[in-house]
């Protein structure tokens, strides 16, 4: 049997004009993307991109093009006597649940959109910075934060892949890991297009405020499985909430979840959603894999075409 593990993108994967050509073409993709409503679909088609960039609009924006994306990709592809198994990126947990029946489109955009507000809530009352470290081992950048520290929170909250983590925290000490990254001889550093300093405990009252948002929703027994964030564990329904609000405030291992459903035997992967960041991630994760992708009218004729070779 063949095993696909699907993967959805986080923020920072925005970009103006994403989904477009998939809402033209396809009737699926337009019902997914009307359901948004008008002013977030002016937004993800016209921008302008500081606005996309906004917490508040950039996540149901990506929550929506991804599950519009994936909506396509199931109308055209025969999912029966396929094992699939899903993750998301930070945002993108929301996107993989959706798409495995943990709750529907409607009800995943609510959470999505309450998400953002209180993220943005958040990084508002608590503004800091994420900036992506290239090049240095995660216990050295861990080390560096440590040492940055003594200027305001400073953490490790993305455990991206071998040699790409990401910090987040308050802009002065996250300032001074950059500095000590540059004098520990990281690559390079990258500040992140991002409004805030997700996954580290500046979000918490953003993750108590999600906790109590998910209590108004029940959730399904899902078709398949999803390994998520917060631990890189295959989630259970009566787990979901719980990690879903714990994940704002905790790290994502990214590395580890890949690497967990690589060692259940899933070697073929699909990016459904704006961008190729994940793609790049799995290569850094495990060079002998490599990912198709789903973002536009192309890629998804070029990855049809793949898996019915």
């Amino acid at each position: 049997m063949l095993k696909i593990a699907l993967m959805f993108p986080g923020q920072g994967s925005q970009s103006v004009g994403m989904g477009k050509d998939l809402y033209e073409k396809y009737p699926k993709a337009k019902e997914i993307i009307d359901l948004g409503g008008d002013e977030l679909k002016k937004i993800i088609f016209e921008g302008p991109q500081e606005t996309l960039t906004f917490t508040r609009y950039a996540q149901p924006a990506i929550f929506t093009v991804s599950i519009a994306a994936f909506e396509v990709f199931k109308e055209f592809y025969d999912f029966k006597n396929i094992e699939f198994i899903a993750a998301g990126h930070s945002l993108g947990e929301y996107s993989a649940l959706c798409a495995a029946g943990f709750f529907e489109f409607k009800d995943g955009l609510s959470m999505v959109k309450a998400r953002g507000e209180f993220m943005q809530k958040a990084s508002e009352s608590h503004p800091g910075i994420m900036v992506a470290i290239i090049g240095l081992d995660s216990f050295v950048v861990e080390d560096i934060c440590k040492q940055s520290s003594m200027y305001g929170v400073c953490e490790v909250v993305n455990f991206n892949a071998p040699g790409q983590v990401v910090i987040a925290g308050v802009i002065a000490a996250v300032n001074r890991a950059v500095e000590l990254a540059s004098i520990a001889h990281a690559t390079k550093t990258v500040v992140l297009n991002v409004s805030g300093p997700f996954h580290s405990s500046l979000m918490s009252s953003a993750s108590n405020n999600m906790a109590k948002e998910l209590e108004k929703y029940d959730f399904n027994t899902p078709k398949f499985s999803v390994c998520v964030n917060c631990d890189a564990s295959l989630i259970t329904t009566a787990k979901v909430k719980e990690k879903l609000a714990r994940q704002i405030k905790s790290s994502v291992k990214w590395d580890e979840s890949v690497k967990t459903i690589i060692s259940l035997g899933f070697d073929k992967f699909i990016e459904i959603g704006p961008g190729k960041l994940l793609s790049g991630l799995l290569r850094r994760i495990d060079k002998s894999k490599r990912a198709l992708n789903i973002d536009n009218c192309i890629s998804l004729e070029k990855t049809l075409k793949e898996l019915n070779k």
